[in-house]
C-alpha cells in the first residue's frame, strides 16, 4: 500500500459509443477529414489499496469484463497518434473518483483508498498541429477541466498551504464618497454604485463594522443573479438567427414555440416574447396536452355511463 497504481479502462469496440460519436463530431464540426479513429479511455490513479482488494476492484469497480478492457500502468497506441488527458480543475468535484472510492470501501471497509480520475483521448490519422489544438479545445471544457500530463504522480495525497486571513475593506463604513467611488470602480462589480452606497449604509448602521472582500463578492453575486432574472423577462422584439450548422434546427424550434404560443395565448394580448416565456413554453404545452387528455377520458366515461 502507498504507491500509486494507474489503470486505463476502455469500452470494447461494440460498446465504444462515445468514441464513435466523438469521431463523427470532430470530422463533421471541426472539418478534420484525416481522422481515422478515436479512442476514449477512463484513467484511474489509485493509492492506499491492498493488493487483494486492488485485484478484486479491477474487474468489479473499475471495469466490467463483458464490455470493458483494462490496462495496468500503460496501453499501446499507433505511432503518430494525438494522445492527451483531461482532469477536473482543483476544487471541482470528481464524481467518478468519489464513486470508485465508495465502491472499493464496500469490498473492504478497512480500506481507505485515494482515487483520481481523468479521461484519456487517442486520435489517429493525419492531424496537423493546428487541428490538434482545435481538437483539445473541443474536448476540454476550461470551465471545469484542464489538460494533464501523462506522468504518474508519486502520491495522490494533496497538501494545501494554510490560507491567509480574508481581507477586509478597512474604513469602508465611514469612507467618503470619492474614495468609495474609486473602490467601486476598482472592483468591477455587477451592482451599481447606488447599490454599493446602500451596502455601505447597511454595514455602518446595522453591522457597525467593515465588510470582508468575500462578503462584498457574495452580495455582488446575488445582484448579478437578480440582473439575470430581469433579463429573462425583457421583451424580445427583433430576433435574428446567425448562419451556421445549427441555424435550421434553431429556427424550427423557435417556430414551434411561436405556434404553441399562438395556441395557448390567443386571448392574452398582455403576454410577450421573452427568454422566460421561451423557457417555460414546453412545460405549458405539455400541461395543456395532459389537461386535454383528462377531458377526453372524462367525456368517454360520461358516454359509457
Amino acid at each position: 500500500m502507498g504507491s500509486v497504481r494507474r489503470i486505463y479502462v476502455e469500452k470494447k469496440a461494440p460498446y465504444a459509443v462515445r468514441a464513435r460519436e466523438l469521431k463523427e463530431e470532430v470530422k463533421r464540426y471541426l472539418g478534420i477529414k484525416g481522422l481515422t479513429a478515436v479512442r476514449v479511455l477512463i484513467r484511474y490513479d489509485v493509492e492506499n489499496l491492498s493488493e487483494k482488494t486492488y485485484k478484486q476492484a479491477l474487474v468489479t469497480v473499475f471495469s466490467e469484463p463483458p464490455v470493458d478492457n483494462y490496462y495496468e500502468e500503460k496501453f499501446s497506441y499507433k505511432d503518430g497518434s494525438l494522445v492527451f488527458s483531461a482532469e477536473y480543475l482543483p476544487g471541482q468535484f470528481d464524481q467518478r473518483a468519489d464513486s470508485a472510492e465508495q465502491c472499493v470501501k464496500l469490498l473492504n471497509e478497512k480500506e481507505n483508498p485515494v482515487i483520481r480520475s481523468a479521461v484519456t483521448y487517442v486520435f489517429e490519422g493525419e492531424i496537423p498541429e493546428e487541428a490538434a489544438k482545435r481538437i483539445k479545445e473541443y474536448c476540454i471544457n476550461p470551465v471545469d477541466s484542464r489538460e494533464t500530463d501523462e506522468n504518474k504522480p508519486e502520491t495522490l495525497v494533496q497538501v494545501f498551504d494554510e490560507p491567509a486571513d480574508v481581507a477586509v475593506f478597512e474604513g469602508f463604513k465611514d469612507m467618503p464618497g470619492t474614495e468609495l467611488k474609486s473602490l467601486y470602480d476598482s472592483l468591477n462589480l455587477a451592482m451599481t454604485f447606488k447599490d454599493f452606497l446602500h451596502i455601505q449604509k447597511y454595514f455602518a448602521g446595522e453591522e457597525k463594522r467593515d465588510p470582508s472582500v468575500t462578503e462584498i463578492r457574495v452580495l455582488d453575486t446575488y445582484w448579478s443573479d437578480h440582473c439575470r432574472h430581469t433579463t429573462f423577462l425583457t421583451e424580445l422584439k427583433n430576433i435574428k438567427f446567425e448562419d451556421g450548422f445549427y441555424k435550421e434546427p434553431v429556427v424550427n424550434a423557435y417556430q414551434e414555440y411561436l405556434d404553441a404560443r399562438q395556441e395557448l395565448f390567443k386571448d392574452r394580448p398582455d403576454k410577450y416574447v421573452s427568454l422566460m416565456d421561451i423557457a417555460l413554453m414546453g412545460m405549458r404545452k405539455l400541461r395543456a396536452m395532459a389537461s386535454l387528455m383528462i377531458w377526453k377520458n372524462q367525456m368517454k366515461l360520461m358516454h359509457v355511463l
